[in-house]
């Protein structure tokens, strides 16, 4: 698949794979040896690296208490430490490396009040490959706001997980590839498959 890519207008997302986050999500799943095969090869291939975080200030004052799922985590110093220290930060095992950019968000797209779109903009980036956790959050939330900002997209599969097994094979399996091609990271990482 890196043949069918441009790596100069390639951005790949790796998207709330915090230390904390993964734990609950895919602590015994390969997600994240997989995420980081997909990083170093997106990295090898010359494209933009992008992690995005969740992440707040103290006493969370970009949270409305009118965001149902936010508001909630404001409500509950429990939460909170989701989001704190070594929990808060991204797994060791995907990492930044230097050259890659991170992106906190405080919200539940990667764009949403976050400068992504003007970093990839300056870069001429026009296809983004997304990934992340949950696929019901981050990554549809990302998906449609990409699609609709005319980017193109491809999502991989095996890179993503969701609490909820049925939405998370829905979403993959029926919404996703209206707007993007879906392709495990068997796929992104084989030298010539088409996208």
């Amino acid at each position: 698949m890196i043949a069918t890519l441009n790596p100069e207008r390639t951005a790949v997302l790796s998207m709330d794979l915090q230390a904390g986050i993964v734990s609950i999500y895919a602590k015994d799943s390969p997600l994240v040896g997989l995420a980081s095969q997909v990083l170093a090869r997106a990295r090898t291939a010359g494209m933009l690296v992008v992690h995005v975080r969740v992440g707040f200030r103290p006493g969370l004052p970009e949270v409305s208490s009118r965001n149902a799922l936010f508001g909630a985590i404001k409500s509950s110093p429990q939460h909170q430490k989701l989001f704190e220290g070594e929990t808060g930060d991204i797994h060791r095992s995907v990492a930044p490396h230097p050259t890659d950019i991170v992106v906190t968000k405080h919200r539940v797209s990667a764009f949403a009040g976050t400068d992504l779109e003007m970093i990839l903009r300056a870069r001429d980036v026009d296809t983004l490959v997304l990934f992340g956790i949950a696929t019901s959050g981050v990554v549809l939330s990302t998906l449609l706001y990409a699609s609709d900002a005319d980017f193109r997209i491809v999502v991989i599969r095996d890179c993503c997980a969701d609490v909820d097994p049925d939405l998370h094979a829905c979403l993959l399996n029926s919404l996703f590839p209206r707007r993007a091609s879906v392709v495990t990271a068997a796929v992104f990482l084989g030298p010539d498959t088409e996208i």
